[in-house]
């Protein structure tokens, strides 16, 4: 582990690869898995706000998800998650376009009509968070049907916390990443 700030960081998120190849997995890490994507308490005010703006961009079906059990739930685990559609594993916050997810929420941030990109688990992906009263730790998620994303980043040389530089500036901000860079140039 390497110490920045705070922070724990895994040697794999500097020792591995990664660029989300879309055309590959067409975005399986929203409809896979065994819940919806992990919530910050902090987020939940923001999912309860934006929901008005979000829902013209969801499908039916996740807004039936919403409307049933909220903007986020608890998962078996007792983790705050977003709703899923069905009861299965699609986020209920899941859009379509040409066959690809997209996830409504950030389309309604492109679009200007909300100042929210997405939940900060989603952005990092495949990078996780656990986090502890005085410090987190960041480790690397290896899913298999993140394969095409692992060679891609390797065909293009690019570590998983490169790929990741924006959603970890977004959630530690610059001089944490500025930091994080000239720890790793040091090794």
């Amino acid at each position: 582990m390497i110490e920045v700030g705070s922070v724990l960081v895994h040697e794999d998120l500097i020792e591995n690869d990664f660029v989300c190849n879309l055309s590959k997995c067409k975005g399986a890490c929203c409809i896979e898995g065994d819940a919806g994507a992990p919530l910050k308490e902090n987020e939940l005010a923001i999912l309860e706000e934006i929901y008005p703006k979000v829902k013209p961009y969801m499908t039916e079906k996740g807004i039936m998800a919403v409307e049933e059990y909220g903007t986020h739930v608890i998962d078996m685990d007792g983790d705050l998650t977003t709703p899923c559609v069905d009861g299965n594993k699609e986020c209920a916050y899941v859009t379509w376009e040409n066959g690809v997810t997209k996830c409504a929420i950030e389309k309604a941030y492109e679009l200007g009509d909300i100042h929210w990109k997405k939940p900060i688990s989603c952005h990092l992906y495949p990078i996780r968070t656990t986090a502890y009263p005085e410090f987190d730790v960041l480790h690397y998620d290896r899913w298999h049907i993140c394969k095409d994303a692992c060679s891609f980043g390797k065909e293009l040389q690019v570590p998983v916390y490169k790929f990741l530089k924006d959603p970890l500036i977004r959630e530690y901000g610059e001089e944490w990443y500025q930091e994080l860079e000239n720890t790793v140039a040091s090794l």
